[in-house]
């Protein structure tokens, strides 16, 4: 279990005070202009030695990415663009840092852009968040007000500007290459690969995007030095990492914790248990819901980081831990999920524009038992012709919590259409 003293969210609870004052004296904003001044290489350095990866779900090491941007500009400005686009169903982590935190997302962005040579940030914030744009506002407001960004950012020689976006409420520009589109002004749509971003990205320039919370835990882990950081976890699974659990357990939170952390103690520490015990467990959904879910079965000895739930044929995503007891219809909950990723289709791909549509007819006949047995097959089939086959993941997304059901609850499905079909011969015999 994680102690007090080595989270790096400090307020994550919003029980302290979010303003510049209380951030500082929560130790951020300490020797930022030391930290810049010991220069790019150093930090980028550091930030590779760290064995931070990628927060937002991929899990890309985050100082390899870093180091993609050009060393010597041609001319054309860089720019660090944080996605704070977190529509994810289950996802609600960089939330709780922008609501309550807003403070080390901002050192953060200033750090980060130094090492990228970028004198601009952008941070395109989901657009169904109100408040925490309000509250990441205030903070942007304060760092200006103080000198810690603007001209001569903190003391540090670099001048540095920050801008908030503010999205529309579309999950497909969560996609970096969808994001730049939208953050141009044009349709969220992805982009083709490559050129990649870190060659040509925002207004065709050289850009790196980033999670909120890849780019929030910078400060701390250049203060405290990447040993500590990788202390944590296992080897290729570095750091703390902030959990998002719901469903059903006692008490659904947003935590910090160390990476590698067992799933048991997760839930036993932070949530209060299982709702209705560890026996009542049916599902994990343990990413977010474009990851596979894994059975109660299998989850009570899991290990949360990337490397081992990869094994598992799911994966970390973003820690968005959904839980999924006895009561539920797991086919219902896929079902619902499949809707979700057809609605958010931008549509630029045939196979997902069709697939997703396709993919959710069905489930829909699943949830009532109306499909045929071979039906089952033949959706498998499906997403195995829309996963791989588009220009971003969401085709990936939409086709594995469908592969995840039928791999471990298929018998569940055949029971329901058995079931609804000796329904349906009874009924005709009574006639």
């Amino acid at each position: 279990m994680l102690n007090d003293q080595d989270r790096i969210f400090t307020n994550i609870y919003g029980m302290h005070d979010r303003t510049l004052k209380g951030a500082q004296a929560r130790g951020h904003w300490d020797g930022t202009d030391a930290i810049i001044k010991k220069g790019r290489d150093w930090i980028v350095d550091q930030m590779k030695a760290s064995g931070l990866r990628g927060r937002g779900g991929a899990g890309f090491p985050t100082g390899l990415k870093w180091s993609f941007m050009p060393k010597e500009s041609d001319g054309r400005p860089a720019y660090l663009v944080v996605n704070a686009d977190e529509s994810e169903p289950g996802t609600c982590k960089d939330r709780e840092i922008m609501r309550h935190d807003p403070h080390t997302l901002v050192e953060g962005c200033l750090i980060a852009s130094f090492a990228m040579n970028a004198h601009a940030c952008y941070i395109y914030i989901r657009g169904e968040y109100i408040r925490e744009k309000e509250a990441l506002q205030a903070a942007i407001d304060e760092a200006y007000d103080a000198g810690l960004v603007g001209k001569n950012a903190a003391g540090s020689g670099w001048d540095f500007d920050i801008y908030l976006h503010h999205g529309a409420g579309a999950y497909i520009c969560g996609e970096e290459t969808a994001l730049l589109e939208s953050l141009e002004g044009k349709k969220g749509m992805p982009r083709m690969k490559p050129p990649f971003p870190a060659g040509a990205g925002l207004y065709g320039c050289p850009t790196t995007v980033n999670n909120v919370e890849s780019i929030a835990v910078v400060p701390t882990i250049l203060r405290r030095g990447p040993e500590w950081f990788s202390s944590f976890g296992r080897p290729n699974n570095a750091g703390t990492k902030l959990f998002a659990i719901s469903g059903h357990v006692n008490n659904p939170c947003v935590v910090e914790e160390a990476m590698s952390i067992s799933f048991e103690e997760l839930i036993e520490t932070h949530c209060g248990g299982i709702r209705g015990g560890w026996d009542n467990l049916k599902a994990v959904i343990p990413g977010g819901s474009s990851v596979p879910l894994i059975p109660g079965k299998d989850m009570k000895d899991a290990i949360m980081d990337f490397d081992y739930l990869r094994e598992q044929r799911s994966g970390l995503g973003t820690a968005a831990v959904i839980v999924m007891d006895n009561s539920t219809d797991v086919i219902k909950a896929i079902w619902r999920l499949s809707k979700f990723y057809k609605h958010e289709s931008c549509g630029q791909c045939t196979p997902c524009r069709e697939g997703t549509g396709w993919m959710m007819r069905v489930m829909d006949r699943l949830v009532t038992g109306e499909a045929e047995p071979e039906e089952i097959d033949m959706l498998l089939d499906v997403t195995k012709q829309v996963e791989g086959h588009t220009i971003c993941a969401l085709g990936d997304a939409a086709a594995w919590p469908i592969q995840g059901l039928i791999r471990h609850f298929r018998d569940e499905i055949e029971d329901r259409i058995k079931h609804k079909r000796t329904g349906r011969v009874s009924a005709v015999a009574a006639e």
